[in-house]
């Protein structure tokens, strides 16, 4: 278990690693972004926008001009977006290190996907479980890659419901829809993982959160009359973008980091804190309904493992 302390200075030279990191122009995906250019690591900067993707790289590299950062256009809430990506991306490069499956919504009002899905978990899950697959055969073929799924605590509030998934029977709330598809982020992770120990591919699939970090996920709730009340304690509880994207860039680069980890902040409730393995709740390891989640999940986006 990885439980001994880590901070930026145990990070390993990226050089000649290729890394993907979702949602990497803002808030969790840019910290990642930046500490792996920082590294040497190719890094592509996936971006639902490529103006602000542009944006990012502008900053980023003028911090730091030698970064090599690539934009991208991603958008995980329309499956052929994911396959153009995926293809565009095995035409120029032959390897995948690191796969950060960061991007995300949150509590967001009740929509759909291009593709008629929930949003929360078409984009949260069923976008990265497509853009996974179809990037699987390069990872498989590239030595110690590693996948890393940004899951959240509110994965412990979650609950599938495969009778109403994607709440076509009503019934949506932001949060209830929030914490499933966190909850499916989990069961992806591990049930991957089992897949790989079961074929003996040496690909590590990791997933970690970030405490209660300030980004731009939270703003569909700053406005409540509930979150203005609590304002100043929530911010003393919480943490900025850039340590709430430690646990993830250590699940993505730690050598000791073992497949099948989780990795959140070590304080008070996992609110805050310095990076280390912690547990999710028990139903996050339940071989029946990540069974019955990967099946759904490849039925819905037409997209199955070359495991």
């Amino acid at each position: 278990m990885s439980q001994r302390e880590w901070s930026l200075i145990d990070i390993p030279s990226l050089e000649g690693q290729v890394i993907i990191v979702t949602g990497g122009n803002g808030g969790l995906g840019y910290e990642a972004v930046n500490v792996f250019a920082k590294r040497g690591a190719k890094v592509i900067l996936a971006s639902r926008s490529i103006e602000r993707g542009q944006e990012a790289h502008a900053k980023l590299t003028k911090e730091t001009p030698e970064a090599d950062i690539e934009v991208m256009e991603l958008n995980l809430g329309d499956l052929e977006s994911v396959h153009q990506f995926a293809h565009a991306f095995k035409q120029k490069y032959d390897r995948l290190d690191i796969l950060l499956n960061n991007a995300g919504v949150m509590t967001t009002p009740y929509g759909q996907t291009k593709d008629g899905f929930e949003q929360q978990l078409g984009i949260n899950h069923l976008g990265h479980f497509a853009l996974t697959g179809l990037l699987f055969d390069t990872i498989k073929k590239t030595a110690g890659a590693r996948i890393v799924n940004i899951s959240s605590n509110a994965h412990r509030q979650g609950k599938m419901d495969f009778d109403n998934l994607l709440f076509e029977n009503g019934g949506y709330t932001p949060m209830k829809s929030y914490s499933q598809s966190k909850l499916a982020n989990l069961l992806f992770t591990f049930e991957l993982q089992r897949k790989l120990n079961d074929a003996g591919i040496p690909v590590k699939t990791v997933a970690a959160h970030p405490g209660v970090a300030t980004t731009n996920l939270t703003r569909h709730i700053e406005d409540k009359l509930l979150f203005k009340v609590v304002g100043p304690l929530f911010n003393v509880m919480t943490q900025d973008a850039f340590n709430g994207a430690l646990p993830g860039i250590r699940a993505a680069t730690d050598p000791s980091v073992q497949g099948g980890e989780y990795f959140g902040p070590s304080g008070f409730q996992e609110f805050k804190g310095d990076p280390v393995v912690v547990e999710p709740i028990t139903k996050a390891y339940d071989v029946i309904e990540a069974d019955i989640l990967w099946k759904r999940s490849e039925e819905l986006t037409g997209v199955t493992f070359t495991i």
